[in-house]
């Protein structure tokens, strides 16, 4: 990690600033220039409703994002995190429609998807396969779970209390008028961004406080090394891959609670969205190097910039185009912060 970082600091940062600090103020001046430049392009871009639809955006990117933050920092990468999250949204909608109560269903879809994250570390670790081709693998079997299950259709009429998570606010302030209407005074804060706040701080402790943090850092910057200081590099792999696909079953909930109901079929290039956000906030693909909150910054820079170009009329197409250009600078930008 120090080599990386020093090795970024030569080349990038100014003297005064470390390369961590330094990426993370060039990414916020990144955001800063997409909000302006969208708020100068639709008057509507800084209104309430239109910054709620952000939070909820970004609430899925950063989800996916913290997971797979952890595992680039080891030095490795999670491809089925997108397919995870369809297949975690799926197993929560069958129990749902079933007449499981909703919290167990849910609970259980985030199980399944730490369950898919320990078997693409079994087999990263055990068999000794490439983290890409591993979870590549993991990618096509749990997306075809997800189909498999529902016959490739959807699960609706799930009720009330399943879209409680993805649609409720707390502190919302809701008026009856006089002719019976409801009018909203205050829409609240949105269920997935405190979501995403709790999880993005314990996630943020973890690494920085706590042993399986800092392993998690050592494994990435030199695995001999760390194996030599005593460091269960097996273990620490593992549990980073676990806690990758618990939080892409946690963001499967979300995204199936705001739709009331559950898409196999949803998910699809997620991860390359959760690997822009990693990587634009400072993580690094060679290992040893990242944090939550560059992620965070990396995950609102995204959302924003799909919700300004939803709003500016670009096709879906364009869009697309324009994401998988960011990714291949985001991870140019990685290889010539690591160059010395």
């Amino acid at each position: 990690m120090s080599v990386a970082a020093n090795g970024a600091g030569k080349a990038k940062a100014p003297p005064g600033l470390n390369a961590e600090t330094f990426h993370k103020l060039s990414a916020l001046a990144t955001l800063a220039l997409l909000v302006g430049v969208f708020a100068l392009g639709n008057a509507a871009f800084f209104s309430i409703n239109n910054g709620l639809t952000v939070l909820l955006q970004t609430s899925v990117i950063g989800l996916l994002g913290i997971g797979m933050t952890m595992v680039i920092i080891t030095g490795g990468i999670d491809l089925s995190v997108g397919s995870v999250l369809a297949l975690s949204g799926t197993v929560t909608g069958l129990l749902v429609k079933a007449g499981v109560p909703v919290p167990i269903g849910m609970t259980a879809g985030v199980a399944v998807g730490a369950l898919c994250g320990l078997a693409s570390g079994l087999i990263i670790t055990k068999m000794r396969i490439t983290p890409f081709v591993a979870t590549l693998g993991m990618m096509l079997i749990a997306r075809g779970l997800a189909l498999q299950l529902t016959g490739a259709a959807p699960i609706s009429q799930l009720g009330e209390a399943f879209g409680r998570l993805g649609n409720g606010a707390l502190f919302r302030m809701v008026e009856t008028q006089p002719n019976g209407l409801s009018k909203v005074i205050f829409p609240g804060i949105p269920y997935p961004a405190i979501l995403l706040i709790v999880t993005a701080l314990a996630a943020a402790y973890l690494l920085r406080r706590r042993s399986l943090g800092r392993h998690i850092y050592a494994v990435g910057s030199n695995e001999e090394a760390a194996r030599l200081s005593g460091v269960d590099v097996v273990r620490t792999k593992i549990a980073a891959y676990v806690m990758s696909g618990a939080l892409a079953g946690l963001a499967g909930n979300v995204l199936m609670s705001r739709l009331v109901t559950a898409q196999p079929n949803e998910g699809v290039m997620y991860e390359l969205d959760a690997i822009a956000a990693a990587v634009i906030g400072g993580a690094s693909l060679n290992g040893g190097v990242g944090g939550i909150a560059g992620t965070m910054i990396g995950a609102f820079i995204i959302g924003v910039l799909r919700n300004g170009l939803n709003m500016a009329g670009v096709s879906a197409f364009i869009q697309q185009i324009i994401i998988g250009v960011v990714v291949i600078l985001a991870v140019f930008i990685d290889q010539m912060r690591n160059r010395r």
